[in-house]
């Protein structure tokens, strides 16, 4: 299993894989539980695009409308969160970290019901799944 720390209500673990075998890995366990993909955002390729460096960067954006929607409908502010994200970063020292919300966080800055809390998991299943 792959290391897992919480920092500041954001958990990381490091990937086996390169980021973009990574964010491969994220969308096929994504597709195969059914959970929809909105977008990759590749901020270095964005970078590159603008003439700037940055190491390999993305975030994958997903969720399900029946995990989300009672989260929101009972903290609206949750949208700003939602749908989850995963962000997927090569270090410096050229690890692959996994980065994403932690429910437990979300569930104190938004003031949702603590039964919610669960249908914010799936981001730290894929994550850590993802990186084996």
């Amino acid at each position: 299993m792959t290391d897992q720390q919480t920092r500041e209500g954001i958990k990381i673990c490091t990937s086996r894989y390169s980021v973009d075998e990574t964010v491969s890995r994220l969308e096929a366990l994504l597709k195969e539980k059914g959970v929809k993909r909105f977008a990759v955002v590749d901020h270095s390729g964005e970078a590159a695009a603008a003439g700037l460096e940055m190491s390999p960067t993305k975030l994958l954006i997903f969720g399900s409308p029946k995990a989300g929607t009672p989260v929101m409908l009972a903290a609206p502010s949750a949208a700003l969160d939602l749908p989850l994200k995963i962000l997927v970063a090569e270090g410096a020292d050229g690890k692959v970290l996994l980065s994403w919300n932690d429910p437990a966080w979300l569930e104190q800055r938004h003031g949702f019901p603590p039964e919610l809390t669960a249908n914010l998991a799936a981001a730290g299943m894929f994550a850590t799944k993802a990186a084996q």
